[in-house]
């Protein structure tokens, strides 16, 4: 399995910005379709985005089409989710997944691993 590690929370105000990283270990990062998913308090876990192991394709939910980009670095065993325009309701702990089945890139247990999370505060 990959181990990934998140970074790159914090506060930050409405309309504002910040860029999250997903820094995975072992050699299988390439091979792997990333994800990122979010969890607000007392919500369920919920799908961000996903972008596929060959570079281009890539999946947003639509609360966050336009505002959100995911990018990888293969080279870098490094994911990314930059986010603009952040809005009230973006809070949450944001975690980033890998897994193998594209399939299921939208669906919260469609990976094999994922990490600890990063929490993301908007401030109003």
């Amino acid at each position: 399995q990959v181990q990934l590690v998140e970074s790159g929370g914090g506060l930050v105000q409405a309309g504002g910005s910040l860029r999250l990283s997903c820094a995975a270990s072992g050699s299988t990062f390439s091979s792997a379709h990333m994800g990122w998913f979010r969890q607000a308090p007392g919500k369920e876990r919920e799908f961000v985005a996903a972008i596929k192991r060959s570079i281009g394709t890539t999946y947003y939910a639509d609360s966050v089409k336009g505002r959100f980009t995911i990018s990888r670095d293969n080279a870098k065993n490094t994911m990314y989710l930059q986010m603009n325009s952040l809005k009230p309701e973006d809070p949450a702990v944001y975690y980033c997944e890998a897994g193998r089945n594209w399939l299921r890139a939208r669906v919260v247990d469609g990976y094999d691993s994922w990490g600890q999370g990063t929490q993301v505060t908007v401030a109003s």
